[in-house]
């Protein structure tokens, strides 16, 4: 038997899918992100994975965005190698496994008490593993972190989740806690009122229960507008999912549908990595 997941709230749940979405990856024949680890988790959970139908799609882009947030991790390390590196809303994901940053570099990783608690009985410790359990929307998860060190954080999925209010308070933190580093994230531009609908008629439970979570707000038209927000922040890159190299991993389908959406600008910005550095407010 498993670890019992059956207390997890509909939000909390949500990591549980993408955790799933990597594993499938990682078991498939053509592999984008490759965590071999993932399945290994899911295995040691008592929960109906199967159940939720993640479809083909949500598993490519989620290890292509991992796989990209991955990547930067690995540049910023490379350069930085007494960073701290922050994973907001870490949820199952053995990030640091992947990327292997340097011995000196520090990775916390913050997430609701509940799904910390099972990361901590699932996946393996180490000296430079932190895991802090908090609500990131209350604002006290930074305070035990270093703030003077470079530091890199990131976010996969988390802004669908966080209304516009808390998306601003979210990133006038880093600024204010932090010294200096970058903050990379994926955004899924504006949910609009189709996709609301084509997610809740869609008969798998993957759906129903993302969008019912959802903030409605997810992301911004316009990447520079965290500037507008917080001038200590500055957009350094806006990368759209759709011109990776690694889409050619992807089915036909699903190649020919990405590569065509990366065509139309507003399409495009439905699924991106947008990356800012900024110098903090000491």
């Amino acid at each position: 038997m498993g670890i019992d997941v059956s207390g997890f709230t509909p939000l909390e749940e949500t990591a549980l899918l993408t955790l799933y979405a990597r594993a499938l990856d990682g078991r498939s024949r053509r592999p984008i992100l490759g965590d071999t680890r993932a399945a290994e988790v899911v295995a040691g959970i008592d929960y109906d994975f199967a159940g939720l139908g993640v479809v083909t799609s949500v598993v490519c882009q989620e290890a292509l965005r991992t796989k990209m947030l991955d990547d930067r991790v690995r540049a910023f390390t490379a350069g930085h190698p007494d960073a701290v590196v922050v994973d907001l809303g870490a949820g199952l994901d053995d990030g640091r496994c992947r990327v292997k940053p340097p011995a000196s570099t520090d990775w916390y990783s913050i997430d609701f008490p509940a799904v910390i608690a099972v990361r901590d009985a699932v996946l393996p410790r180490s000296a430079q593993a932190h895991s802090v359990a908090a609500t990131l929307t209350d604002g006290k998860w930074a305070e035990t972190i270093p703030t003077e060190r470079p530091v890199l954080l990131i976010a996969n999925g988390l802004l669908a989740f966080l209304s516009e209010t808390e998306t601003i308070a979210l990133f006038k933190r880093v600024t204010g806690h932090f010294q200096s580093g970058e903050l990379a994230f994926n955004d899924y531009g504006r949910i609009g009122r189709a996709s609301r609908i084509a997610v809740k008629i869609a008969p798998q439970r993957m759906f129903k229960a993302v969008s019912s979570q959802w903030s409605g707000y997810a992301g911004f038209k316009d990447a520079h507008q965290p500037e507008v927000w917080d001038p200590r922040m500055k957009l350094v890159e806006e990368t759209s999912l759709a011109f990776a190299p690694e889409v050619e991993l992807f089915p036909t389908w699903l190649r020919l549908a990405t590569r065509l959406s990366g065509r139309i600008p507003v399409m495009a910005r439905k699924a991106r990595i947008l990356r800012y550095s900024f110098q903090g407010g000491f």
